[in-house]
């Protein structure tokens, strides 16, 4: 006899009686989507431009994806915020940006309605919506989407991955990581990666790893069962980390500089048909110095950054082949409607020159060229945070200008491949119509036959701001049917209305041009001077890459074009226009835990994320261990924070007790105790104490005097030059080891502590042990 069954919330159709004998079951239906009801797979590269494709007219091999776009639809006119966390909250929810309160990278939220990093519940995510219509959802790799300070064990968890409609997740919750050593969470904990570089560990080959075996783990059980893959991988964000064989298939291949790079992908792009026949090359940045006037080294050192680039784009190419292949070979990828898209242009974090380590750009301290040269052969390795030069970031986005952080169409327009057999007749087509990551979400749902659900989880839902543009799936000619969008993104402005452009580029053009750097604030009176003259207008119909402004001559739509993005910026919650950097990167956030000034921490507890640590640089402070040693010793980390390229570590070894400071992977300073650490239980502290102010603008932080003491006697101390002043990225914080990489070289991680460690205490409150002796030699030395 079949089951009976019944929608939940329907009347129970059987038959209840005195005893079971007498009564007929029925059971509530389970949530089924209807038979041959698509998968659906987003692909989320990171910082990938527009010219890097080989679909899109790049010399970088990326065959996978290219063969998406040869079966499939390549778009050239869709349009992303211009950075990250704002624009994967739009691909996810189909809300404009600042609706999503992200106006910017989750780091720089601030408190305004816009910006402020909580997604609000009615905009309710994809995942959220297809998990009602019966699909498994999946997330993997890189998340950035919630307020750093939620990242930590003490959550909430409501904002994670599993809490915003996603059966399982595997990846990162923050911007970036280490692709050799990752920040690693699985559903909602935080677990350590499977294996080590010297083990041929890398993220995206393990994120493809975990993606196949989600999918595989419910089909095996539920075989008709579609699901949603949001995949999102680190890559080509910063770090550009590959295994060096990949990096080296691509040496010499750049030998001839970004001009010759832009003016060979310019003219594949026409014949591939990806910009129109007629579209001019944008100018050479002003920002970018020319390839000829560079040095013999700095030209050596630039290549080999763009071949580690290029190797790290098609070793991630391969590994999503990988996945696509298993889609075949489980007969799932002719209905898997897949989308894949960056999240903006490519990115400038890396300076003029490039650097091994990204830390660095934001913690204002480039490297000299000569430094980095010293470091070549370890570009993209596991001892390295690199990143490659503007002149490289400039050209990825050919043929536009400018790039990442920019609402120009070097940062906002970029990569988009529509790939469905069972769904489109087309097979390798451009499609030109405008659009919008906002219009991913209504896209799906339209093509799946779903309304907006009204409510989620009883919260009541916002109106989509995206429109559907599968009417173009298979029709060139169809219209457009998004026609105004607005953007913003750190006090960079546009808006493109029916093929205008409106830009009001903050700080200026150029950073040469505006002779102020990114950053810089935005003040009422530099508001009205921008509106009323720094507005530029171009006609995108006639002008694909934002060659000639044309502001002068059309005064009256520009005006027009001005007022509309003052209403949309009032419709979702634009304003007030913020274009502070280093201010914002630092604002005090509400914290789960009240402001306190000590901390205490244990070992064997999980690496605390940056935006939860006690903020030790440019101040006073002490870090205290009650620690017991065998009779014999001891030795490991007691604290630390940060890694091989940037942080400091409280450890013991030989027996002695140890501080290190390691400045931006440029320097390391370091203090040992003067004797032995004998048996027993002891107080074992470090104390920093500032001797001068910090000079961020020139990337230096607070110096001071690093003191060490057993027992509350001073047993060693020493001047720091320097230290680092706004940022250790990575900047976890671990208790009784230093998992990953190491600060130090003194030490093979994780180095976790061999004797008995009660606690450790960090102490922000500037108190100090008063020592009379050490006082005395203090005083005597600044005579």
């Amino acid at each position: 006899m079949a089951t009976k069954e019944y929608k939940q919330g329907t009347v129970f159709p059987g038959v209840i009686g005195r005893t079971a004998e007498e009564s007929t079951p029925a059971w509530p239906q389970p949530m089924r989507a209807v038979p041959g009801t698509p998968n659906v797979l987003f692909i989320a590269l990171d910082d990938t431009g527009f010219g890097q494709l080989g679909c899109y007219g790049s010399p970088i091999e990326t065959p996978h994806m290219d063969g998406l776009a040869a079966n499939g639809l390549l778009y050239n006119n869709m349009h992303t915020t211009a950075l990250c966390s704002p624009s994967r909250s739009c691909i996810i929810t189909g809300r404009n940006h600042h609706t999503n309160a992200m106006a910017c990278v989750t780091e720089f939220a601030t408190g305004y309605p816009g910006y402020h990093g909580r997604i609000p519940f009615e905009n309710g995510f994809i995942s959220e919506m297809l998990l009602q219509q019966g699909y498994n959802t999946y997330m993997v790799g890189k998340w950035h989407l919630m307020p750093s300070e939620d990242e930590s064990a003490a959550g909430p968890y409501d904002r994670w991955p599993l809490g915003r409609g996603f059966d399982r997740f595997y990846g990162f919750l923050g911007g970036d990581t280490s692709q050799w050593y990752p920040d690693l969470v699985y559903d909602n904990h935080q677990v350590d990666p499977p294996a080590t570089p010297e083990e041929g560990y890398h993220l995206t080959p393990d994120l493809v790893d975990k993606a196949i075996s989600f999918i595989a783990d419910a089909k095996q059980v539920a075989p008709d069962k579609p699901f949603f893959l949001n995949f999102c991988t680190g890559a080509t964000h910063a770090p550009h980390h590959v295994p060096r064989e990949w990096a080296d298939r691509y040496r010499g291949s750049f030998d001839d500089g970004w001009d010759a790079y832009r003016e060979a992908t310019f003219d594949r792009q026409k014949r591939l048909g990806v910009v129109p026949a007629d579209a001019r090359l944008s100018r050479h940045d002003p920002d970018v110095p020319e390839w000829s006037s560079l040095s013999p080294d700095a030209r050596r050192l630039a290549t080999r950054m763009m071949e580690v680039y290029a190797g790290f784009l098609t070793h991630t190419d391969h590994h999503i082949g990988r996945l696509l292949q298993f889609l075949k070979d489980t007969g799932e990828f002719d209905n898997t409607l897949i989308m894949l898209v960056s999240d903006n242009g490519a990115s400038a974090e890396g300076g003029v020159t490039g650097t091994t380590n990204e830390g660095q750009f934001f913690n204002n301290a480039p490297e000299p060229v000569e430094d980095s040269l010293m470091s070549i052969d370890e570009i993209g390795g596991p001892n390295t945070f690199n990143h490659y030069p503007w002149g490289w970031t400039w050209a990825g986005n050919t043929p536009f200008k400018r790039w990442k952080r920019e609402t120009y169409r070097g940062g906002a327009s970029d990569p988009f491949v529509v790939h469905w057999p069972r769904g489109i007749k087309a097979r390798g087509e451009v499609r030109e119509q405008y659009a919008h990551i906002i219009d991913m979400v209504p896209t799906v749902l339209d093509v799946l036959g779903f309304e907006p659900p009204a409510t989620i989880k009883g919260v009541p839902q916002s109106p989509l701001h995206g429109v559907s543009f599968a009417h173009t799936f298979d029709d060139a000619a169809a219209p457009t049917a998004h026609r105004t969008q607005y953007f913003e993104m750190l006090g960079h402005r546009a808006i493109d209305h029916d093929g205008w452009r409106a830009v009001c580029p903050w700080p200026g053009p150029s950073f040469h041009e505006a002779s102020r750097p990114f950053g810089a604030p935005i003040t009422a009176d530099e508001l009205g001077k921008l509106d009323a003259h720094h507005w530029e207008l171009y006609h995108i119909d006639e002008d694909f890459a934002e060659t000639q402004d044309v502001a002068a001559d059309n005064r009256g739509k520009l005006i027009e074009m001005i007022s509309m993005w003052y209403v949309q910026a009032g419709k979702y919650d634009v304003l007030p226009i913020d274009s502070s950097g280093v201010q914002r990167a630092v604002v005090e956030r509400p914290q789960v835990s009240a402001p306190r000034t000590g901390y205490v921490f244990r070992p064997g507890t999980q690496t605390l994320p940056m935006a939860v640590v006690p903020r030790v640089l440019n101040r006073p402070f002490s870090v205290t261990a009650d620690v017991e040693i065998p009779s014999d010793g001891a030795e490991g980390v007691l604290i630390c924070q940060g890694t091989n390229v940037g942080g400091w570590t409280f450890y013991m070894k030989d027996r002695r007790l140890h501080y290190a400071h390691n400045y931006v992977r440029r320097a390391l300073y370091s203090v040992s105790s003067t004797e032995d650490v004998p048996g027993g239980r002891h107080e074992l502290r470090f104390e920093f104490e500032p001797t001068g102010e910090p000079d961020i603008a020139h990337g230096k932080g607070m110096p001071g005097r690093a003191q060490l003491y057993i027992d509350r006697r001073p047993v060693g101390e020493t001047d720091l030059p320097v230290t680092t002043p706004l940022m250790f990225n990575p900047g976890g914080m671990t208790c009784g080891a230093n998992p990953g990489s190491a600060v130090t070289d003194d030490y093979e991680p994780p180095f976790r502590f061999n004797g008995t460690l009660h606690t450790v205490t960090v102490d922000l409150s500037g108190e100090s042990i008063t020592d009379h002796e050490s006082e005395m030699r203090m005083h005597m030395a600044r005579q």
